[in-house]
């Protein structure tokens, strides 16, 4: 059954910021698109208008709630098919579950797809009513082992379709690691992604390599602790805060960088550690979530426990020094990267929509 000129109604964060879920919603529309689906795309966090609202705690919810609501009802009666990104929280319930139960009123298969490092915890509260929107559902979809196996533990099904990168974009056309010695953090200024032990774990390299750098990509609520932090460890002036970063500037960050350094105390799969990977860069990475499922420790990058600057600094040290094991971890990365392009993923996913939407697709084709 060709899936060519379905329409589908994408639902999901769109940049800014850049990275994570945005970033894979922004990506997938254009795949999609590129295999002759008609995609609409339904933001759940666009731009505050007026920008004041912004501000204003619970009239801000609202002002973006009830546009939200009636773009799904409204593109309800045009779509065959819902595909709803999915996340934690607040998220979940001011998202995901409105745009499912509007959905399945309209009588529209929907795909659920669920992100997020922070799954187990949430579910743990709040399993029941997670559970009955799902059932509304024709397919929840996780980019993980480590997703389905923490819905499993709940009762709940769930199919693997790994996150996407773009080898066109992220790659290995760089230059060889040589004397460089530059860091580089792609992940927001958040507490979850817990920046701080990577600026400790930096200062102690660069007492050692006084000529290494570290770059923190992303904003958050942490960046004006993290500044002082620097400050208070004496590496301010070797560290760099690029803030938000488009995907173009993301690729030359992974091209100058010597090791890239995931510090986060929950993950799922961090599309920036694929990106790393498939640019040929070393991981340093927290031991934590679904980190496991996407690399090996010691075969394609290194894994730390989570708040351990002593154990994130000697990984470090030991890919500065050790240049035989730095080659291994970026060829054995590279293998791995090549099961996320999307000529593996398509297929997977084509066959999630034509199960999902076989009735009305059947419909369709018969007009």
């Amino acid at each position: 059954m060709s899936l060519f000129g379905m329409r589908l109604a994408l639902v999901g964060p769109l940049p800014p910021p850049s990275g994570g879920m945005a970033t894979q919603t922004l990506q997938l529309a254009e795949l999609l698109r590129n295999e002759g689906l008609q995609v609409d795309l339904i933001q759940t966090n666009p731009a505050y208008r007026p920008a004041w609202i912004a501000y204003v705690p619970v009239l801000r919810a609202l002002f973006r709630l009830m546009p939200y609501l009636l773009a799904l009802w409204r593109r309800a009666a045009q779509c065959d098919l819902f595909h709803v990104m999915a996340n934690s929280g607040w998220s979940w319930h001011l998202f995901a579950a409105p745009a499912i139960w509007i959905a399945h009123l309209r009588g529209k298969p929907v795909v659920v797809h669920y992100h997020g490092g922070e799954a187990e915890a949430f579910l743990g509260q709040s399993a029941r009513c997670v559970s009955l929107s799902l059932r509304q559902a024709s397919a929840l979809i996780v980019p993980s082992g480590f997703l389905k196996s923490v819905f499993g533990r709940f009762g709940l099904a769930a199919m693997i379709v790994p996150n996407v990168v773009d080898l066109s974009c992220f790659n290995h056309a760089r230059p060889p690691l040589g004397a460089r010695r530059n860091f580089f953090v792609p992940r927001n200024l958040e507490p979850v992604y817990d920046n701080e032990t990577a600026l400790q774990a930096f200062a102690v390299v660069h007492r050692i390599y006084p000529d290494a750098r570290l770059t923190i990509a992303g904003s958050g609520p942490s960046e004006v602790s993290l500044r002082a932090m620097a400050r208070s460890l004496g590496v301010d002036s070797a560290v760099e805060f690029a803030g938000r970063m488009d995907r173009q500037a993301m690729a030359s960050a992974y091209q100058r960088a010597a090791v890239v350094v995931n510090p986060s105390l929950a993950d799922n799969m961090p599309v920036s550690i694929l990106e790393a990977l498939a640019s040929g860069v070393p991981v340093v990475s927290t031991d934590v979530g679904g980190i496991r499922y996407l690399v090996k420790h010691e075969h394609s990058a290194l894994l730390v426990p989570p708040r351990s600057p002593k154990a994130m600094a000697e990984a470090m040290l030991r890919l500065m020094d050790d240049v035989a094991l730095s080659e291994r971890l970026v060829g054995n990365g590279l293998t791995e990267a090549q099961k996320y392009t999307w000529s593996r993923v398509w297929p997977v996913l084509s066959d999630v929509y034509r199960t999902a939407a076989r009735p009305s697709l059947e419909q369709w084709e018969t007009q």
